[in-house]
């Protein structure tokens, strides 16, 4: 006779987390915040990582070293080789109780899934992403949100875009907000050598921070730059190039900032907070986000921000920013000289970003993705 307080079979969850092999993006930055949370908060359930550079992530990161974590080598292949075979097969050879992706679920379903939608930005602003993404996201999003056994996004922006366009028969959205690590991204002192390697000088640029590619703004950062008087402190723009960068470059040397304006596409993350920390003040006027970690992180290091009145953006400043018309060439450069020109301005925006960011935590987004998780793996 089986007796009844026999142990319990360990829940299995498994994570797609192959973005960590890709190049630094919010996305990354969500589940890796996210996950060093949830993996200490849920000792009672196995988690089984899929990435290719296993070791490295191991390395950075000792989270990932705990008893109940697995990391699994797993090429790092095509989207539709990822979604179409390769997810599905260790969806099965691990016997998962819960897959866990982010923006579209695997082609073939091997058992329930859970999909974290940072955005539908394409659906809003297809300008923005090429035609063939736009054509495939408008399928594989909208299956992904109406066919997850549990949903999830990074703001009340985006869980209303997703309902509003999907429509109400979704599963409930969970809000799983970005979060900074305030072990990384903290006030001054810190990071000056770090800084000063990169031939700039602490305290004395402006900056912004996000892949370039024309979503995030730059020309129009640039051209705000340029209407700005000659000893204005150099303008830093830290980002990876991702698609129609090239327009950056053009900008710059047509406008002849050569010598005013520096890129930096290869800041490791490690540096990344040194970077922002040291900043006068951090511009970040992109046309949408999905939430927009860059002024979070600018924000707990103490930066004072400016940022777009669009989208999640005013969601995610609260009232500690100041918010500019992202189309207005005019509006940015002003914003760029009120705060430059005002310390008192400077010190106020500090204490208020300060207190902003700290609405947005990983431990409080963990436990809003484990009751989920839990009231689904143990009903």
């Amino acid at each position: 006779m089986k007796s009844d307080s026999a142990p319990k079979r360990r829940r299995r969850v498994g994570v797609d987390f192959h973005v960590w092999d890709g190049i630094f993006q919010g996305s990354r930055s969500h589940i890796l915040g996210l996950y060093k949370s949830v993996i200490r908060k849920a000792p009672d359930i196995d988690f089984y990582f899929f990435l290719e550079n296993t070791k490295h992530l191991r390395e950075q990161h000792s989270e990932f070293a705990a008893d109940n974590v697995t990391l699994v080598s797993a090429k790092h292949l095509p989207g539709v080789v990822r979604l179409g075979v390769q997810l599905p097969y260790l969806q099965l050879r691990h016997k998962l109780d819960l897959l866990h992706v982010q923006y579209r679920l695997p082609f073939l379903k091997f058992g329930p899934s859970a999909c974290t939608i940072h955005d539908v930005l394409f659906e809003t602003h297809p300008q923005f992403f090429g035609k063939g993404f736009v054509r495939q996201s408008k399928i594989t999003y909208r299956h992904a949100a109406r066919n997850s056994d549990l949903l999830f996004s990074v703001s009340q922006f985006s869980k209303l875009e997703i309902e509003r366009l999907y429509g109400p028969d979704l599963s409930p959205i969970s809000v799983t907000y970005n979060a900074v690590d305030q072990n990384l991204f903290f006030p001054l002192p810190g990071g000056e050598d770090a800084v000063t390697k990169l031939g700039l000088e602490p305290g004395r640029y402006l900056l912004t921070v996000g892949r370039l590619e024309p979503r995030k703004n730059h020309i129009a950062l640039i051209e705000a730059y340029a209407e700005l008087s000659e000893d204005t402190p150099p303008l830093i723009i830290v980002g990876q190039p991702d698609f129609s960068y090239e327009a950056i470059f053009g900008k710059i040397k047509d406008l002849k900032l050569t010598g005013r304006v520096k890129l930096l596409s290869d800041v490791e993350d490690q540096t990344l907070p040194a970077v922002i920390r040291h900043a006068l003040v951090f511009v970040y006027p992109a046309f949408a986000e999905g939430f927009g970690m860059p002024v979070a992180e600018a924000m707990a290091s103490g930066v004072p921000v400016i940022t777009s009145n669009t989208t999640s953006l005013p969601e995610v400043v609260g009232g500690a920013a100041l918010l500019v018309d992202p189309h207005s060439i005019q509006d940015i450069a002003a914003a760029i000289r009120s705060v430059l020109a005002n310390l008192e301005l400077r010190s106020n925006m500090r204490k208020k970003g300060l207190e902003q960011v700290q609405k947005f935590s990983w431990e409080g987004s963990a436990d809003v993705f484990l009751t989920a998780v839990r009231n689904f793996l143990f009903r």
